[in-house]
């Protein structure tokens, strides 16, 4: 039997206090891309270190892409009250 794997919507703060959304099935190997390796967003790589802020689980990529897509449409008032919400 094979295992599904799991999905995450993430959300990170960078140094200059912007935020950036991803998608990933490894949330602590993701941030430490971001922060470290050449394989984080080149939006990250100049605005680091970068600190993982919310996460929310999904079903499957389809749907961690979707939900990617609505939190990149929200304002930055919209995602932080989403973020404060999440703790």
């Amino acid at each position: 039997m094979m295992t599904k794997k799991k999905w995450f919507v993430y959300i990170v703060e960078c140094s200059d206090n912007t935020l950036y959304t991803g998608v990933t099935t490894d949330i602590p190997r993701r941030v430490l891309e971001h922060n470290e390796g050449s394989r984080g967003a080149k939006y990250t790589r100049s605005r680091r270190p970068v600190s993982l802020v919310y996460w929310e689980e999904c079903e499957d990529r389809s749907s961690a892409q979707k939900a990617e897509s609505y939190f990149k449409k929200l304002t930055k008032q919209k995602k932080v009250q989403l973020i404060y919400e999440g703790r």
